[in-house]
This record gives C-alpha cells, sequence and structure tokens, in this order.
C-alpha cells in the first residue's frame, strides 16, 4: 500500500527532529550557541537560495514575507536560541527537551482561548498521556536536574518561541511558497543570533573540530532544510493541536538515539515512557479533526 504524504511526513519530521540535541551535544563544546546558530542560519539561507533557483520559486509580497519574519524569529531564532542557550549553560538535555516538551499542551491551551479550537474529550487525554509519557523518558534517562540556574529561563523561552511560531504561523503562512516563504524565516532568524552574538560572544573562539563540522552539516542540510520545510508542511496541511501533538515523541527518539550513538543508558522506565508518550498521539490523532472557529 503507498502511502500519502499526510501519512508519512509526520513521521519522517519527528525522526528528524529528533536529532536536534544530539547535534547540540556534539556542536556546542566548540563553540558559542548563538554563534553557531548565526553560521547555521547564513549556511542554510544559501541552500534556499540554490533551491529556490532550481525550483523556481515564486517571491512573496513584502506584506506576507513581514508575517514570515515574525514566524522566523519565533520558531528558528527564539527556539533554537533558548534550546542552544540553556544546554550551553550547564542545563541537561533531558530538562530541557520535557520543558519543551510542554508546547502540545501549551499550544491546545491557547488555540482554544484565543483562536476557539474545540479539542475532543480524548484529545486532552491523549495530550496528557503524551506529557506524561515525555516525563517518564526524561526520568527514565536521568534527565531531570535543576543544574544551570538561569538557563532554565532559557528552555522556557524557547517553549514560549516554538509555541508562538507554530500558531503564528498556521494563521498567516498558507499563502506563502514554502521555499521562499522559509528564506524569509531564516534572514529574519540570521538577523537575530547574528546581533546576539555579536553583542554577546564577541571574541569568543571557534574551535573548527570534525565533530562541530558533522554537527553543523546535520543542522543545516537535516534540520534546517529538509526537517523544517516537513514542518511548513504540516502546519500549513493540518490542524495544529495534531501537529504538535508529535512531538511527545522527539525525546523518546532523542534517548533511543543517545544509547545508540553514545552508550546512554536506556532504562525499563524510558522504553515505557516512549510507549505512552507513541499512546498519547495517537489518542490526539485518532480524535477525527475539531471545530475551529
Amino acid at each position: 500500500m503507498r502511502l500519502t504524504p499526510s501519512q508519512w511526513i509526520p513521521w519522517a519530521f519527528v525522526l528528524l527532529w529528533s536529532t536536534g540535541f544530539i547535534g547540540a551535544k556534539l556542536g556546542l563544546p566548540y563553540i558559542a550557541p548563538f554563534t553557531f546558530l548565526a553560521y547555521r542560519m547564513a549556511f542554510t539561507l544559501l541552500c534556499f537560495v540554490a533551491l529556490i533557483a532550481v525550483f523556481r520559486a515564486p517571491w512573496p509580497s513584502w506584506r506576507v514575507a513581514r508575517h514570515q519574519w515574525v514566524s522566523g524569529l519565533l520558531v528558528h531564532g527564539t527556539y533554537l536560541g533558548g534550546v542552544f542557550a540553556a544546554i550551553k549553560l550547564a542545563v541537561p538535555a533531558g530538562l530541557t527537551a520535557l520543558l519543551v516538551g510542554l508546547q502540545p499542551v501549551l499550544t491546545a491551551l491557547t488555540s482554544h482561548l484565543l483562536f476557539g479550537q474545540r479539542l475532543s474529550s480524548r484529545q486532552w487525554l491523549g495530550l496528557a498521556v503524551g506529557l506524561a509519557g515525555t516525563t517518564l523518558v526524561v526520568i527514565g534517562s536521568k534527565g531531570i536536574s535543576f543544574a544551570g540556574g538561569g538557563g532554565v529561563i532559557w528552555a522556557l523561552v524557547a517553549l514560549a518561541g516554538i509555541t508562538a511560531g507554530t500558531l503564528y504561523q498556521k494563521r498567516h503562512g498558507h499563502s506563502v511558497h514554502p521555499l521562499t516563504g522559509t528564506f524569509h524565516q531564516y534572514l529574519a532568524a540570521l538577523v537575530l543570533t547574528g546581533a546576539v552574538a555579536l553583542l554577546f560572544e564577541h571574541g569568543e573562539p571557534v574551535h573548527w573540530s570534525g565533530e562541530l563540522i558533522m554537527a553543523m552539516g546535520w543542522s543545516v542540510l537535516v534540520l534546517s532544510v529538509a526537517a523544517i520545510l516537513l514542518l511548513m508542511r504540516m502546519i500549513r496541511d493540518g490542524e495544529v493541536s495534531r501537529v504538535v501533538s508529535y512531538f511527545y515523541l522527539v525525546p523518546g527518539l532523542t534517548a533511543l538515539q543517545a544509547w545508540l550513538l553514545f552508550d546512554e543508558q536506556l532504562s525499563h522506565l524510558t522504553l515505557g515512557g516512549i510507549v505512552l508518550a507513541a499512546i498519547g498521539v495517537a489518542l490526539v490523532l485518532r480524535a477525527g479533526p475539531t471545530n475551529q472557529q
């Protein structure tokens, strides 16, 4: 049976997106966080220039482009900046993943309160079960620790950024071509991350090791190009609360990858959390579309 895009794209996105923490772990020992992101945005823009030229994607009007700048500042600049800064400031990746993992619940609440999106009782149950599963994954990975002090604030900034950016893109990004729209998003993110790097990380050395080059290449090609284009397609075609429920699967897949790549412990509690998170996502998806005012 041949899978439709709506069936395989979310799973491909989750698999790719879950590698983000692994890339941060590889690269951040050799470079300051916002400097890493500024380089990443610049290299990603070069990739999108090539893609736009090959596919001859139409450029949006300035009015539409401005909406993409807002999405880019939130989804790429604020979210990634918060995650990378939190990890750099010694907040465990597990705690960062747990805090950012609140996104599906926060998105559902915001959609309900501001935009009148109605979720069924099964969807609310799925969101709660998914959150419980995510928590078990992090606890099982021994990732909950409040080391890092103010770095936790950066993780909360990342949560706010990805939540607001997803909702904003759903509301204002439906009429733009994904290639040129995402180009404008990364352009705005480059301005933000570059400014922060120049102001606060100027003079910090960059050690271009093999690990950093690998992390940079993976972050650009796999995350900033492939995964983000999949996410934009999901946001365009799907109901936001259903789209973001897939984020519950990210910590579990990250734990599996850390076990395979870094020989980190994979406990029975973590495995149980992965299963519970998957059940939560299934409940949200099987509930069917909801009414939206």
